[in-house]
C-alpha cells in the first residue's frame, strides 16, 4: 500500500487574498491517497473562508499567532510543527523563508519548493531577496506562476527553466452565483441599466488605484450610467479615497472593503479593471474572467498571458491612464462588445485557470521531483496558455 506523503504549506496568514487562495486550493483538494496535506499560519486566525475551507477539508493547520515585527518565538514553534508533522515536501508561500530556513537546515526534508506569486524583483525587500537567495543554493525549488516570472526568477537570482504553474481559480463556482445579477444590484442600490466597473484588489501600492481612479475621472465618470466599483482592504484606502474627492468623482466610486460575496458580486457587474504596476498572475483577474467579464489591465508581470487584447478585453500599457480610460468608455458604449469578450473570456478561464488542472500539476511536480530521475524540467508543468 502506497505511503500519502506529508506536504508542508507555510504562509504568513490565512488572510482572503490571491496567494493564500492558492495555497489553500492546493491543499484542500489534492489527492488523499497520495498526499497528507498540512498548513502552517504564521499570523493568528483571521477568522476568513479560507480557514473554514481547510477546517472543512480536513487539514491540519498551525497558528502561530505572529504579530507586526519580529517575533523570535516563531523559530521555536515552527521546529514543534515540523516535529510533530515531519513533512516529506515543505512548500513555501509569500514572505515566510526567513522563518523557515532554521528549520528546513534541521529537519532536511526530502523535497523543498517555494512558489513565487510576483513577478522577483519585487516579490522581497533586498533582505528577503539575499535569504531567499541562500535558500536556492540550499535546494528549495522555485516555482513560477507564469512565464514573465520565471524570467524574473532567472533575471534576480539565474535560475534558468523554473517550472511554472498557472494560477487557477474553481471557475464553476465564479459562473454560478447563488443570487441573480438584478436581485444583487437591487439590495445594494444600483440600477439595471447602470455600467458597472469593478477592480478586486488590495490597496498596496503595486495595484495602483490612483491611477485607475483617474482614468475612471478621464471620461466614464461623466457618464451618468457608469460606476466604479472598488472590493479590497489596505493601508491605501484613505489615500484612494481622498483621490477620488480630489478628482470629484466620489459619488460615483463606491468602496465595498472586503467581501465574501465575490461570485454574486461578480456576477452584477459589466468589467473588471486593473492598474497595476506589477504582477504576477492575479487571482482576482481569473476570478473575473470565470465570471464572464470583459477584462481592462495594464500589461504587467503574468497579466499579458492571462488573456488576448481585443478578444477577451484591453491590454493596457503600465501607468497609462489615458489607455485604460479609453477601454472603458469602449467597453461602456457597446453592451454587445461587453457580452462577446465577457464569453470569450469565461471560455479562456475554463481552458486554462481551472483549480482541477493547477492541482494535478502540483501533485506531479511533487511526485516527479522526489522520484530518483528527477531532473527540473526545461519547459513548464502547466504550459504557457498563450
Amino acid at each position: 500500500m502506497q505511503i500519502a506523503l506529508r506536504v508542508l504549506h507555510i504562509l504568513p496568514s490565512l488572510r482572503p487574498d490571491g496567494g493564500e487562495r492558492i495555497a489553500v486550493y492546493v491543499a484542500s483538494r489534492i489527492d488523499r491517497r497520495r498526499f497528507e496535506p498540512a498548513v502552517v499560519s504564521v499570523s493568528a486566525p483571521v477568522g476568513s473562508d479560507l480557514e473554514s475551507a481547510l477546517a472543512d477539508a480536513g487539514v491540519k493547520v498551525w497558528y502561530f499567532g505572529k504579530g507586526p515585527g519580529f517575533d523570535w518565538r516563531t523559530y521555536s514553534k515552527m521546529q514543534q510543527a515540523f516535529r510533530e508533522f515531519q513533512p516529506d515536501i515543505v512548500h513555501t508561500h509569500m514572505q515566510v523563508f526567513r522563518y523557515v530556513f532554521p528549520s528546513l537546515l534541521l529537519r532536511k526534508p526530502r523535497l523543498m519548493l517555494h512558489t513565487v506569486q510576483n513577478v522577483a524583483d519585487h516579490e522581497l525587500e533586498w533582505r528577503g531577496r539575499v535569504l531567499q537567495r541562500l535558500g536556492y543554493r540550499f535546494g528549495v525549488k522555485p516555482i513560477a506562476v507564469a512565464q514573465e516570472v520565471a524570467k524574473s526568477v532567472e533575471r534576480v537570482y539565474g535560475i534558468r527553466n523554473c517550472e511554472v504553474i498557472w494560477n487557477a481559480v474553481p471557475t464553476d463556482h465564479y459562473g454560478s452565483p447563488q443570487i441573480s445579477r438584478e436581485d444583487w444590484r437591487a439590495r445594494h442600490g444600483f440600477s439595471q441599466d447602470d455600467v458597472l466597473f469593478v477592480c478586486v484588489a488590495r490597496f498596496f501600492p503595486q495595484k495602483n488605484h490612483p491611477l485607475l481612479l483617474q482614468a475612471f475621472a478621464r471620461g466614464p465618470a461623466a457618464d451618468p450610467r457608469a460606476r466604479l466599483l472598488l472590493v479590497g482592504t489596505g493601508p491605501l484606502v484613505p489615500q484612494a479615497q481622498a483621490e477620488a474627492q480630489r478628482l470629484r468623482i466620489t459619488e460615483k466610486v463606491h468602496f465595498l472593503g472586503l467581501r465574501s460575496d465575490i461570485p454574486d458580486l461578480l456576477a452584477a457587474m459589466d468589467a473588471f479593471v486593473l492598474s497595476s504596476d506589477w504582477e504576477g498572475a492575479p487571482v482576482a483577474l481569473a476570478e473575473a474572467m470565470a465570471a464572464g467579464l470583459p477584462v481592462i489591465a495594464t500589461a504587467v508581470g503574468g497579466v499579458a498571458e492571462s488573456f488576448q487584447n481585443q478578444k477577451e478585453g484591453f491590454l493596457v500599457q503600465p501607468r497609462d491612464a489615458a489607455g485604460i480610460a479609453n477601454g472603458m468608455m469602449t467597453l461602456l458604449h457597446s453592451a454587445e462588445l461587453r457580452r462577446s469578450m465577457g464569453a470569450a473570456a469565461a471560455v479562456r478561464a475554463r481552458e486554462q485557470s481551472d483549480v482541477g488542472k493547477m492541482v494535478r500539476a502540483y501533485e506531479d511536480l511533487y511526485e516527479r521531483a522526489l522520484a530518483p530521475a528527477y531532473a527540473p524540467a526545461a519547459a513548464s508543468a502547466n504550459p504557457d496558455p498563450q
